[in-house]
């Protein structure tokens, strides 16, 4: 049992889980999957597509005939530890195919480590298996290698990730994701449904919705309807919350119609949760990082959110010392969060990137003057997070068990996703329990990020 940390990384996915053994003979790869989970997403079809073709999934670099290494390319740290990463494989394995975000730029890959035997970009999926085919030729028995009938899951059987959409059309200056993954990209909602069909029938108790911008999508595809199903997130939404599970929107940007998925979660249709990357609040902030600038119609759509749900959580992201941030800005930043009193809230300290235009902005903030804004804002964070939680004792409220062991279940409330928000603990009467289980607890006590409940009725 664990508590959430204050400085989770906000962009991070759980922990690949890969336990599954191997039949003598069989061709065997490794995967590192690193990032958001959009990723994870990618290197689960990635896995999914070589468990069909005969390959063994293995857990660690020994089992493996070769390791694949899905990067991520987000920030300067991020490529740093995707560099760590691939030397490490090539230490512990010596065969390594790079895949992923960071796979844009082969050659920054390369110049750092040439021993890798294949470099692909992001969801470039026929190349990464053409590379494995080279590099561990196939061998299936179909007598024995069967798939199972969600494919090859690296989360827990009970939640998924369900991937709507690649790319983003935004042009924010500090970051080269449309570089590296291009312009929005659609899938067909009948297609979407379908997979969350599928996930629901083998397990599946909570669908978390991603792509880069879940407001725009079918915006490309005109919001095409076919087979009874429409391209918009709104209609997606009702047909999502249609099949009994739970089902949670991420990376949601404010556009008007968002007002339209409020009644659903009211209605308890979808789950009364908002993952909105607002970045910043000062409209010169915003201007500068080519994002719409107006964090004060902002705070009157969640005051008329809330009035639909009052039980509404709005979890966002934010970037302090960004270029030319003066202290009047930041202190705007924290005064809206004082208005906004967001729930759950991430942060990151503005950092360079390669190829991002914010890059050549003027007046860079100093290193310990963005450390400095983001220890006074996560401490701001920190204080709205505890008073909410603690309004919270008393109430009883439904949560899912993710994880069981000697000293408590470990669960999340509706307004919890996994890895990134809080937990509650039930440490009393919890042996029963097993993960999955969506069970009624009665909050007992709250912490800044966390509850402990005991199971009622």
């Amino acid at each position: 049992m664990s508590t959430n940390p204050p400085d989770l990384r906000p962009d991070i996915a759980p922990k690949p889980r890969m336990a599954e053994p191997a039949r003598a003979g069989q061709p065997t790869i490794g995967m590192v999957s690193l990032g958001c989970p959009k990723a994870l997403v990618d290197s689960e079809r990635i896995l999914t597509r070589l468990r069909a073709e005969g390959y063994a999934i293995s857990p660690d670099y020994a089992g493996a005939d070769a390791v694949i290494v899905n990067t991520c390319g987000f920030l300067d740290s991020a490529k740093a530890e995707s560099l760590s990463a691939i030397g490490e494989a090539l230490t512990e394995n010596g065969r390594v195919i790079v895949t992923g975000c960071l796979g844009a730029e082969p050659e920054y890959i390369t110049g750092a480590h040439p021993r890798v035997l294949a470099v692909t970009g992001p969801h470039q999926y026929e190349q990464v298996l053409d590379a494995v085919h080279v590099a561990v030729p196939p061998s299936p028995d179909p007598f024995i290698d069967l798939l199972p009938a969600r494919g090859v899951s690296l989360t827990p059987r009970h939640f998924s990730y369900l991937k709507i959409s690649e790319g983003c059309n935004h042009k924010c200056k500090f970051c080269i994701i449309p570089d590296m993954r291009g312009r929005l990209q659609s899938r067909p909602a009948h297609a979407v449904v379908r997979e969350a069909e599928k996930l629901v029938e083998s397990g599946v108790r909570e669908l978390l919705v991603i792509s880069q911008d879940t407001s725009a999508y079918g915006v490309d595809i005109r919001h095409a309807e076919e087979r009874g199903h429409r391209a918009h997130i709104t209609d997606l939404a009702r047909d999502l919350g249609s099949l009994g599970a739970w089902v949670r929107l991420h990376y949601v940007y404010p556009y008007p119609h968002v007002r339209q998925l409020i009644p659903l979660m009211a209605d308890g249709l979808v789950l009364p949760y908002l993952d909105i990357p607002f970045q910043h609040a000062h409209p010169e902030v915003l201007r500068r990082m080519a994002r719409p600038a107006a964090a004060a119609k902002t705070l009157d759509e969640i005051a008329a959110w809330r009035d639909v749900c009052p039980d509404l959580t709005l979890r966002s992201t934010f970037i302090v010392g960004y270029p030319g941030e003066t202290e009047a800005e930041f202190q705007t930043l924290l005064d809206w969060l004082d208005e906004a009193q967001l729930d759950r809230v991430g942060c990151f300290q503005y950092e360079n990137v390669d190829g991002a235009r914010s890059n050549a902005l003027p007046d860079h903030v100093p290193a310990e003057v963005k450390q400095d804004r983001w220890d006074r804002f996560m401490a701001k964070a920190q204080a709205i997070s505890a008073t909410k939680l603690a309004a919270k004792t008393g109430r009883r409220i439904d949560v899912i068990v993710d994880e069981v062991d000697d000293e408590a279940a470990t669960c999340r409330t509706q307004a919890d996703a996994p890895e990134i928000d809080g937990n509650l603990f039930i440490d009393e009467d919890f042996s029963s329990l097993k993960p999955g289980d969506i069970v009624t607890v009665e909050v007992e006590e709250a912490s800044e990020y966390d509850l402990w409940g005991q199971i009622v009725g």
